[in-house]
């Protein structure tokens, strides 16, 4: 479910109630943190997931932003930003709910909600290990293990044979455009960043090199999970 106000307090409670698992995706504010951490800490099975978007951008960046910065959930204020931050032990995944509506889209009468972040959702993680806001076990575990195991993906034979290598001294603003997305332009733009994709094996293919796409069209492959009674 999305964390949208009083539904999140009604949908705990009917998890708890039914022993169902709950996963909450876009978390984005302080009250929805905190009910999710309550409800943790009284025994609830809830995971949830925060975007790049709503750690490193809130409401003060929309004048910068214009129709952009436009999302669901909206962006919030900058102390539930913080509280965010301040709850990392609480938050089981990042995802980026990458959005690639164009620029001309996003200019245009009726914006559609969301934003790109798939290429640059990395790049500001590792820029938050530099900073010592997050270390690289916690980085890992929310962008591999605990979607593994919350969304019971088979991780199996295909860990030793995929990679990814960083360039973790590689410091650079992001750019304006010049993405591999169609939409190629990023709402985190301008910001200076640590770490830089080099090289992803996949399958013991080089897909990925330098900047460039090497992975034929079709070749990735849907990571179907298993069905869990």
């Amino acid at each position: 479910m999305h964390a949208e106000g009083l539904l999140l307090a009604t949908c705990l409670a009917l998890a708890q109630l039914y022993g169902q698992h709950l996963h909450v995706c876009h978390v984005s504010r302080r009250s929805e943190i905190e009910l999710i951490r309550r409800a943790k800490q009284h025994g609830a099975a809830v995971t949830c997931e925060v975007t790049p978007h709503h750690l490193w951008l809130c409401e003060d960046d929309l004048p910068r932003l214009g129709a952009r910065g436009q999302m669901k959930p909206p962006l919030a204020t900058a102390a539930d930003r913080a509280a965010l931050w301040a709850n990392l032990d609480v938050i089981d995944c990042f995802a980026t709910d990458h959005a690639p509506h164009t620029a001309a889209e996003k200019a245009g009468p009726q914006p559609p909600p969301g934003v790109p972040g798939l290429e640059t959702m990395l790049p500001l993680l590792l820029t938050a290990v530099h900073e010592g806001r997050l270390t690289l076990d916690d980085l890992v575990a929310r962008l591999h293990h605990n979607p593994t195991r919350i969304f019971h993906l088979p991780a199996g034979g295909q860990q030793a044979q995929t990679w990814v290598e960083v360039d973790a001294a590689a410091v650079y603003d992001l750019p304006a455009s010049g993405y591999q997305t169609l939409c190629d332009w990023s709402p985190f733009s301008g910001l200076t960043v640590h770490g830089a994709v080099r090289r992803v094996v996949l399958r013991n293919q080089v897909v990925f090199a330098d900047g460039v796409v090497l992975a034929a069209p079709g070749a990735g492959r849907v990571l179907a999970a298993p069905v869990v009674e």
